[in-house]
């Protein structure tokens, strides 16, 4: 069999022309070529991606952790509360969650529904959200009291998610990937967005990582290329 090859979008060969591949970028910079790119036919996300030198596969070397984006990430997010009925469920439809329950939406949820974005529980109703751990866990969603989605606080919780903080985790890669924004986001907000997350990934530097910490640093569309940070510029953040 014959394999169908895809030729880069003329939009695409367009961008990297305005790219300078050879070239690492100041943040402030970068996000300023990223504004000019030719656009897609759809409003792109505002991605920036970050290879970290730490082993995944040792515990102590893990990286995660929530930000706030000072300007949202531009994304709806749909909210699931997993709490009995009460004050806590109550405080959570009020804030805006889409979904609100406990045995019927564990139920639902058993049977394969994973219709939402972040979902958050309380600490009793955690005694049997766990048991979704197959179905939540491969796919990012489950409740976990470092992120901030195990809390009696569920209002505080969903106003946040909804607000726009977002979640950071490497991969098996060590690389995390993280949303800043939308292309039609003002350069000042996806710059502001973007230094809120890299400041976020410097400071959950595991404190048994040898070396150099962060080994590159990318800021792309959904459909562009990759705009390489000049990481000096980028470590400047924690100083």
């Amino acid at each position: 069999m014959h394999r169908i090859k895809h030729m880069p979008s003329k939009r695409y060969k367009n961008s990297l022309k305005s790219v300078d591949q050879a070239k690492t970028y100041p943040l402030a910079e970068a996000v300023e070529v990223l504004g000019k790119l030719p656009r897609a036919k759809f409003v792109e996300t505002v991605d920036l991606a970050v290879r970290l030198g730490v082993d995944p596969r040792q515990s102590d070397q893990m990286v995660r952790g929530t930000v706030p984006l000072p300007h949202g990430s531009g994304k709806t997010v749909r909210v699931v509360v997993f709490a009995r009925p009460g004050a806590a469920a109550d405080a959570a439809k009020e804030a805006g969650a889409e979904h609100v329950g406990f045995e019927e939406l564990i139920k639902k949820c058993t049977e394969g529904w994973t219709d939402f974005d972040v979902a958050v529980a309380t600490p009793e109703a955690m005694v049997e959200v766990r048991k979704l751990g197959k179905v939540l866990g491969p796919r990012g969603l489950m409740p976990n009291p470092k992120t901030g989605t195990v809390t009696e606080d569920t209002a505080k919780a969903v106003k946040e998610v909804k607000a726009g903080r977002v979640e950071f985790k490497i991969d098996k890669a060590a690389n995390v990937h993280v949303p800043v924004g939308k292309v039609n986001f003002k350069a000042e907000q996806i710059l502001e967005n973007a230094k809120a997350v890299i400041e976020a990934i410097l400071r959950a530097k595991p404190t048994s990582a040898k070396g150099q910490y962060m080994l590159s640093c990318t800021l792309s569309a959904t459909m562009s290329p990759g705009i390489r940070i000049d990481l000096k510029d980028a470590q400047s953040l924690a100083a």
